[in-house]
């Protein structure tokens, strides 16, 4: 079985289809997580800047760390205006009290808690936020749940993510799930189901068989015909501000 951290830096060799084919997050999830009013905030495991981009066009001051260095690299090149370091949410390599905000978009569960909220509390201002993100397909259609199934043997958007507290540093978690589709063609939901860790760390067979997979539910889903379609998403969020 590979270990975690090698699922977590597999995506690295995919930087470009990662970027180009994972979906963005709901705006209004962001809004409610953060607020209106423009903050300083750092996207911890930013990846290719998928969220930092949206934080970004936000109006939001946006500082990512990201310990993989080809995902660091793409995300320069890809985000105007978004600083960019290296570090994890157990090292963050920001002073003390510097920021109003800390988010992670995909990536709190490869977080350590017992050392990563200590952390993430020592560089967010009293009454700061932690709020962490998840785009998961929206199972209310039978395809999605057939895509799951083939791409996470039933994975991230079966799991509700309770999140029951961030630590004795954060005050109460607060919930809230946002749904937005993502317009696709028949290759795009092929090439997203390439950026997943399964086909990553796959064999050649393995990879050989779920992309064939993908295909024959293009052919015998709702989806036979159509050049493109809406996948529904939703983007859940799970945040809490960090006590005085």
């Amino acid at each position: 079985m590979t270990d975690p951290i090698s699922h977590a830096r597999s995506f690295g060799s995919a930087a470009e289809r990662y970027d180009r084919y994972r979906p963005s997050y709901a705006p209004e999830a962001v809004t409610w997580a953060l607020g209106e009013r423009p903050v300083r905030v750092v996207d911890l495991g930013a990846g290719t800047g998928i969220l930092s981009r949206l934080l970004h066009r936000l109006g939001h001051e946006v500082i990512a760390v990201e310990p993989d260095d080809l995902m660091r690299e793409h995300l320069l090149q890809a985000s105007p205006g978004v600083m960019a370091y290296a570090g994890s949410a157990e090292r963050i390599p920001l002073p003390d009290g510097s920021v109003d905000a800390v988010v992670a978009g995909q990536a709190y569960h490869w977080f350590d808690p017992d050392r990563a909220h200590p952390e993430i509390a020592r560089v967010l201002r009293p009454g700061g936020v932690l709020a962490a993100f998840w785009n998961d397909a929206d199972l209310g259609t039978p395809w999605t749940v057939r895509y799951v199934e083939i791409i996470d043997g039933g994975g991230e958007a079966a799991r509700e993510r309770p999140l029951s507290d961030f630590g004795p540093l954060f005050g109460p978690v607060e919930a809230g799930e946002f749904p937005h589709d993502m317009w696709m063609t028949p290759d795009d939901l092929v090439a997203m189901a390439t950026t997943r860790s399964p086909y990553l760390v796959g064999t050649e067979h393995e990879r050989a068989e779920l992309v064939g997979a993908v295909r024959e539910l293009l052919v015998e889903s709702e989806l036979g015909g159509h050049s493109r379609f809406p996948m529904p998403h939703l983007t859940r969020v799970h945040r809490a501000a960090r006590l005085a």
